[in-house]
């Protein structure tokens, strides 16, 4: 089959979706290749959650948000591009809800992540995508990749963040909530069957996301050929001019008369990159991300002199190991929860446990610099806390009693905080201390090392009904329990150098023509900082879209030919 298109992306996530949707409507023809047997990546297994300022649903200040995002990027970001990630979010979310069927909601009560600084909101930045009717792709619904089940209700049953939220804190009305959700996924029994699905028809979170997008390119026959792995970029006249892949052990090259966007994620996957660039020790088996993020278009474009930045970060995640996961367990919100706290090998506590998951991992690795002992991590809790909520893998003990395979493993049990210490190899007389000093924190309501609880953001993922403080509780009934915490990602940070049209630039800063990146392939946006949930896949997104505008605008090269066959394609 004879094949050449004006646009070539690389990847499948929803920063490349977008794109190639972009560009599609724009008028251009374009192709996406994905490493892969199934498209989604890194997105497909995200919370799908979007950080979009001044989006229509809520009432908004350029002038804030500008203000925020500089101070959170630590003047490590040119300005060009936070001016363009603020003044494009909100167009780029309004075509996708015309451009698509998904649909997103403002998360009105989810605040901002930097609670403290000048311009940060209390809510409504983040948007959620609603539930997505997987049923719409049809044969295509099989090749989406998964969610993790940590992210399903039961393992099985669909929920928006919004849902989540409702029930993790106990809410009024969570528990009525939690039958409408159960008893939705049992009526849906025979459409699942014909879909072959043993998880929710109904897709939400990151899923719903790419398959929103998905559906958007089948419904303009724009082509995605799967196992299609980037070997090199093609240049030649002084510009990238296509990709060298290969498909099923043959080399293909595909042309591309206006340019590449590479959106193939980060390289969290690739060890040898990690030892190079990331803080020791570093291990790609602590990350949730997919396998195949292992940093092609990177190298490729490297090849070619392509500039890079904040290499040495990631976006930080503690994870757990679960046996039989291809991938760990994120810990995002349950570290809010009263009665848990996290500690070093000295038993000493280091951080905020509500804060950030980049900011409890960056902690993790200052601590670790200072006594060696704080990768891992351990965090702590009561039969209390077992009983009454989720963590991580483990659903509340009043659903789902403790599973003993994975004692050892996944969870470490004792009757004592001693005998517990010395299971897991934390100093017994510092974990003693520490947990008499949090009990009287949970009594007076004020952590006096860390202030758990003192904000909004801690806020928003703990228990309404524990006073005087909603994220301190007493840890003091046995059996006591333990789970090790790595320093874990959900991306690299650090990427291709671009500007604020996603154009990779080279090392004196000029573009280098016909070649563009976005989403954990490039540099962040948003520098060291995580401004709010969805501050990874609503840049993706909006430079993706930014990408495929300022293609349209170039001139179309002279045609040239090359062939490829489809693994699959629509």
């Amino acid at each position: 089959m004879k094949q050449e298109f004006d646009v070539v992306v690389v990847g499948s996530g929803a920063g490349a979706m977008m794109a190639a949707l972009r560009a599609h409507d724009e008028g251009l023809s374009v192709a996406l290749i994905e490493k892969s047997d199934r498209y989604g990546g890194t997105s497909a297994i995200s919370g799908g959650g979007i950080w979009i300022p001044l989006n229509k649903q809520i009432r908004d200040d350029r002038e804030a948000v500008l203000g925020y995002v500089r101070v959170a990027a630590q003047g490590q970001v040119a300005d060009a591009r936070l001016v363009a990630y603020v003044d494009t979010a909100h167009e780029m979310v309004e075509y996708l809800q015309q451009a698509t069927r998904l649909r997103y909601a403002a998360c009105h009560r989810y605040p901002d992540y930097y609670p403290a600084l000048a311009g940060a909101r209390e809510g409504g930045r983040t948007m959620d995508p609603e539930v997505f009717d997987g049923g719409l792709l049809g044969e295509e619904l099989a090749r989406l990749r998964e969610p993790s089940s940590s992210t399903l209700l039961m393992g099985k049953v669909a929920m928006t963040a919004r849902d989540a939220h409702r029930m993790l804190a106990k809410e009024k009305g969570w528990k009525l909530l939690f039958a409408k959700l159960m008893l939705r996924f049992a009526l849906d029994f025979r459409a699942r069957k014909r879909l072959g699905r043993r998880t929710d028809r109904r897709l939400a979170l990151g899923n719903a996301l790419v398959a929103g997008l998905r559906h958007g390119l089948l419904t303009r026959q724009v082509p995605l050929y799967l196992e299609t792995a980037l070997e090199s970029l093609s240049f030649e006249g002084g510009r990238v001019s296509g990709v060298v892949a290969t498909q099923n052990g043959k080399r293909v090259e595909i042309r591309a008369r206006r340019g590449v966007v590479l959106a193939a994620g980060g390289f969290e996957r690739n060890q040898a990159l990690r030892d190079q660039y990331l803080p020791a020790p570093s291990q790609a088996a602590w990350g949730v991300t997919p396998p195949n993020n292992t940093g092609d278009a990177l190298l490729a474009a490297q090849a070619l002199g392509a500039a890079t930045d904040l290499m040495g970060w990631a976006w930080w995640a503690p994870t757990i190991h679960v046996p039989k996961q291809a991938a760990q367990t994120g810990l995002f919100a349950e570290r809010s929860l009263p009665g848990c706290i996290a500690v070093d090998g000295e038993g000493r506590r280091f951080v905020n446990e509500a804060k950030p998951y980049l900011e409890f991992v960056t902690a993790m690795y200052a601590r670790h610099r200072e006594n060696g002992r704080c990768v891992p991590a351990w965090l702590i809790f009561d039969a209390d806390f077992r009983h009454k909520y989720p963590m991580g893998p483990l659903m509340p003990g009043q659903v789902v009693p403790d599973r003993k395979s994975w004692q050892g493993v996944v969870y470490w049990k004792a009757d004592t905080l001693e005998e517990l210490a010395k299971e897991i190899g934390v100093d017994a007389a510092g974990l003693a201390a520490t947990v008499a000093r949090v009990n009287e924190d949970a009594a007076s309501g004020t952590d006096r090392d860390y202030g758990k609880g003192g904000n909004v953001f801690d806020r928003y993922y703990s228990d309404a009904s524990v006073k005087p403080n909603p994220c301190l509780a007493p840890i003091a009934k046995g059996p006591f329990y333990a789970m090790r915490l790595d320093a874990g990602d959900i991306g690299t940070k650090g990427g291709l150098l671009t500007n604020e049209d996603a154009q990779v630039l080279d090392e004196r800063g000029a573009p280098i023509a016909g070649l563009y990146a976005i989403g954990n392939t490039s540099a962040s946006v948003m520098g060291p900082s995580y401004p709010g949930a969805g501050s990874t896949l609503g840049p993706a997104l909006t430079f993706g879209y930014r990408a495929a505008k300022h293609l349209a605008l170039l001139p179309e090269r002279a045609p040239v030919t090359a062939t490829i066959t489809a693994a699959v394609a629509c």
